[in-house]
């Protein structure tokens, strides 16, 4: 029998191949090491993108670079061939913030400097690898510089009305006067990008890029409405610089992502906005790996009402149906009826809380019982029963 996993990380708890692995060992043990099993992790253009990207062939490579404060940070990005895959969380994500990283909450003053810098600077690596289409995977960013900073990586210089470069970070946009492209990276003219977002807000506004996530990184009220103007400062001043199609991004679905990394992406290198599980799922060849396939597990930390909204699951559930394949789900939880696991498309679903109660236990032994659900539904498999979920607590003890 072969059966493909292919799911996205256990926030908090596991990656993406961890999911994997831990899942196929309990398959394994269930069966005798009698199955064929093909390892996928995906994702759905946040975090763990790059993992998925390595897990299908791509070569991880690492650069120096700044991160949302300056300081620099060593950045991950992932080849092969001519295309490079950047999530751009290791370069300018709040984790990186030192408060966050402390486990505390991000300050008014990293939400007003923080800066997307090192996004612009790993570009500029994957450039520098022969990297000719690249995929942006944005989230979890630290900035709201509306991608000025992935442009100040680029070669570009922000100036203020005395010819000085501007401070980084999204407040510093407000007195901007000109942006000098000369020494502008020549290399992207060739070169083309896809976004890799689920985020579909424009750049300024009520749903825009401050209001709507700058509380999330730390800003106060007061410095949401400083950013936005800011923002709309750096529209007008690139407008003139590059044309009507400065003005006509900002209003563009995704523009709003990343603190307005999406908005310069679009603008200035002409990103393609993709829904990230479609970008992902491309890559990884997932469609023409499932081949052969006489089952596919997917899967995530929570599967609820969220998932259902085009999170990797259902991603993978939709490929695994264009084939005909049975597909169930692993989950650490899940909010959902069986009616809703159904009519996505799943035959079963297996959580962990099913095995532990204790929601602090799965997360902290989150291997563990992955392995156990593993060789539940391999001997289930084995016994000739569906591999639909258990009906009782009973079933799921292996």
């Amino acid at each position: 029998m072969r059966i493909v996993i292919a799911p996205d990380k256990f926030k908090g708890s596991l990656s993406a191949p961890e999911v994997c692995s831990f899942l196929a060992k309990g398959l394994q043990r269930g069966t005798g090491g009698n199955l064929d099993i093909v390892q996928i992790p995906v994702a759905d253009g946040g975090e763990g993108t790059l993992d998925a990207a390595v897990g299908s062939g791509f070569t991880r490579r690492t650069a120096t670079v700044a991160g949302p404060t300056g300081q620099p940070v060593e950045a991950e990005f992932a080849v092969r061939g001519h295309e490079a895959v950047i999530e751009m969380a290791t370069a300018s994500g709040l984790a990186l913030v030192p408060r966050v990283q402390d486990g505390g909450r991000p300050a008014s003053a990293d939400a007003t400097t923080a800066t997307s810098l090192g996004t612009g600077q790993i570009i500029r690596a994957a450039l520098d690898a022969g990297c000719r289409r690249i995929v942006l995977g944005v989230g979890g960013s630290a900035n709201t510089d509306g991608g000025a900073g992935l442009l100040q990586g680029l070669g570009a210089r922000l100036l203020d009305s005395r010819n000085n470069e501007l401070p980084p970070g999204g407040a510093a946009l407000a007195n901007l006067h000109s942006i000098d492209f000369t020494h502008f990276e020549p290399r992207l003219v060739d070169t083309r990008f896809v976004l890799a977002s689920d985020v579909d807000n424009p750049l300024l506004g009520a749903q825009g890029a401050a209001v709507v996530f700058g509380p999330q990184k730390g800003a106060t009220p007061q410095d949401v409405g400083m950013l936005d103007a800011a923002l709309a400062r750096f529209v007008e001043v690139l407008a003139r610089e590059i044309g009507f199609r400065a003005v006509k991004a900002a209003e563009a679905p995704g523009a709003g992502a990343a603190g307005g990394v999406g908005y310069a992406a679009i603008a200035a290198l002409a990103a393609t906005r993709r829904p990230g599980i479609d970008v992902v799922l491309e890559f990884t060849e997932l469609a023409e790996r499932l081949a052969g396939a006489d089952l596919v597990i997917t899967g995530e930390g929570s599967l609820d009402e969220q998932s259902l909204l085009g999170k990797t699951p259902m991603g993978v559930a939709r490929a695994a149906a264009a084939q005909g394949i049975p597909v169930i789900a692993v989950c650490g939880r899940t909010t959902l009826e069986h009616s809703q696991a159904a009519a996505a498309g799943f035959e079963g679903v297996y959580a962990l809380t099913e095995l532990e109660t204790d929601v602090n236990r799965c997360i902290s032994e989150a291997g563990e019982l992955l392995e156990q659900l593993g060789t539940q539904i391999s001997k289930r498999l084995a016994a000739g029963r569906p591999a639909g979920a258990a009906s009782t607590k009973e079933d799921l003890r292996v």
